[in-house]
């Protein structure tokens, strides 16, 4: 079997919002991209995108695959896998 498949299966993705002001996730696989206003992250649910303000990352653990951003949590939305996430981002924000 492939080691990096059996890997994906076994790492739990759970995320955790204190206060709308920190939230922690598990199962992070790649940080795709971030920036004061936005996350987007592979986990193993799938593709990620955080939005707020004045986000910043506070703990990042590559090893579990867990990362603390701090910040005013706007929203969460899991992406389709099918599509590259950042133009997706970047097309949504120049046509809203």
């Amino acid at each position: 079997m492939d080691k990096d498949v059996d890997k994906m299966e076994l790492i739990n993705h759970n995320i955790t919002i204190t206060q709308r002001q920190n939230v922690t996730i598990s199962g992070i696989t790649k940080i795709e991209s971030f920036d004061s206003e936005e996350f987007l992250l592979d986990t193993s649910s799938g593709p990620l995108g955080i939005k707020g303000k004045e986000l910043e990352i506070v703990k990042l653990d590559t090893y579990d695959g867990t990362i603390v951003i701090k910040g005013i949590i706007d929203g969460f939305s899991y992406l389709d896998a099918g599509k590259n996430k950042k133009e997706d981002s970047v097309i949504s924000r120049l046509f809203k």
